[in-house]
């Protein structure tokens, strides 16, 4: 699990919104941003500084990307 702010997130997210790299994305049981790649790799984000509102924000705008969302 990585530990980070929402903005350093964004720019950890940048590089791979546009490739078709990101297989899922959702929110854990503990709030915690959960990107799931297409070779297997999962990595888990403690974001430190947002509520639980703007994580559903990115997750709807990742949804619009077409960047299926959810378990």
């Amino acid at each position: 699990m990585k530990t980070c702010s929402l903005s350093a997130f964004m720019e950890v997210l940048k590089p791979w919104l546009d490739s078709d790299y990101i297989r899922n994305a959702h929110l854990d049981d503990k709030g915690r941003f959960v990107l799931q790649f297409l070779d297997g790799v999962k990595n888990v984000y403690q974001i430190n500084d947002c509520n639980k509102d703007q994580l559903m924000a990115i997750l709807a705008d990742l949804e619009k990307k077409g960047i299926p969302v959810g378990d």
